[in-house]
């Protein structure tokens, strides 16, 4: 499935103030790292795993952005954009699909290691990069977000495509050979959510199919009452059409209840 290219030019422009770090921005950096890629082994997609040696991130060193970017064009031709925060909708979806993964630049506090209400730079790039380096797990963020674009103006629509992104690239579950494993980033960036989403008793593990993940809100102020588990990177890309046919249907419904 072939995407058209968006001009961006026009957005704006951020850079990574790499000597501003400061010496807790490291430590904390060290910390975070440290205790999640200690038990992230046997419970982390291997595909994760083989990312970071990817993008060849340390503990001890706060990531580059263009060192990164560098990495990840060689793989997947993705590369960091560093935004303040969250933007809105139509540009995160025009930098997405033109490669483009948006990610903050500052740490959470010493005090805030083990919460944090909005995704920091640990989040956006611990969590996120190492499997940008996976082409199919990028071609799906390609066209999810020209789905996304294709009916940006519909805040239903909006609302689906954010359910899909939730309960797979944030949330999302993967069955291998060896076991279930985690690929989600907002799970992989989380101590605690680790150890909860594999082998607590208390959430459902279902598979994977795009109408069950269109038809369950997003939980953002505690863990998942529910993972999603696909069996490849590759089935996920391949239910980019569902996705699509099954949105514009809920849009058209919509439309018609409304009308």
């Amino acid at each position: 499935m072939k995407t058209k290219r968006t001009d961006i030019n026009q957005l704006p422009t951020m850079r990574q103030e790499y000597d501003k770090y400061t010496a807790e921005d490291s430590e904390v950096w060290k910390i975070l790292f440290e205790r999640q890629i200690a038990q992230l082994p046997g419970m982390a997609t291997d595909e994760y795993l083989e990312g970071i040696k990817r993008v060849q991130f340390t503990a001890d060193r706060i990531p580059r952005f263009e060192e990164v970017s560098e990495q990840l064009q060689k793989y997947t031709g993705w590369r960091l954009h560093v935004v303040p925060g969250l933007i809105p909708n139509k540009e995160f979806f025009e930098l997405m699909m033109n490669r483009n993964f948006c990610a903050t630049t500052w740490l959470r506090r010493m005090d805030q290691l083990d919460y944090l209400e909005e995704p920091d730079m640990f989040h956006d790039v611990f969590g996120h990069v190492p499997l940008l380096t996976n082409q199919p797990l990028c071609d799906f963020l390609v066209n999810l977000s020209r789905i996304a674009l294709r009916f940006i103006h519909s805040e239903l629509a909006i609302e689906l495509v954010a359910r899909i992104y939730w309960y797979t690239v944030e949330f999302g579950l993967i069955q291998e050979d060896n076991g279930l494993r985690i690929y989600g980033a907002g799970i992989l960036s989380s101590k605690g959510e680790t150890f909860y989403s594999l082998h607590s008793d208390i959430p459902q593990r279902v598979p994977y199919t795009v109408r069950a993940v269109l038809d369950t809100p997003y939980i953002k102020d505690r863990f998942q009452e529910k993972y999603f588990v696909i069996d490849s990177f590759e089935n996920l890309y391949a239910s980019i059409d569902e996705i699509e046919r099954l949105i514009e249907e809920e849009v058209k419904k919509n439309h018609l209840v409304n009308s």
